[in-house]
């Protein structure tokens, strides 16, 4: 298994797992994936892809560099933002080499923290988390208002 770059003959397999990451996504997958290929995308600023020995996708990391994170303390800080292992690739060290060629990214932006989150009642995301290094630093619940 090795861990590179997101190329274009990656769109379908991108797509198909960002649907099953975010199954009730508002947001347009492909139109976004189209965007990010096309250099028109905000963000992610990278997409990592874990591949077999035959270049067949098994999971990827979306990467982002943001402001602020909670309990960081520089304002640089690597993120996280999306994380899927195939359920068959689950186990086998895709998620640990993703993470970590992640952070390697982080390092090589400059980056001395690296960040993520989940959904609270996701307790199999914060098992992985933890697993691989992570520490828990807050729980909130976030609100919005139309005005």
């Amino acid at each position: 298994m090795t861990v590179r770059p997101a190329r274009p003959e990656d769109f379908a397999a991108w797509l198909r797992m960002r649907h099953a990451l975010w199954p009730d996504e508002s947001g347009d997958h492909a139109r976004e994936i189209e965007q990010f290929f096309a250099g028109r995308l905000r963000e992610p600023l990278a997409v990592l892809f874990a591949v077999d020995d035959q270049d067949r996708p098994l999971g990827f990391a979306e990467l982002n560099i943001r402001p602020y994170a909670e309990d960081c303390d520089t304002d640089r800080v690597a993120y996280l933002e999306g994380w899927y292992v195939e359920p068959a690739a689950r186990r086998h060290g895709v998620g640990r080499a993703l993470v970590a060629a992640a952070e390697d990214w982080g390092r090589a932006q400059g980056c001395t923290e690296f960040a993520s989150d989940s959904l609270l009642d996701n307790d199999v995301s914060a098992a992985a988390h933890l697993a691989l290094g992570f520490e828990e630093t807050v729980q909130i619940r976030c609100f919005k208002k139309r005005l």
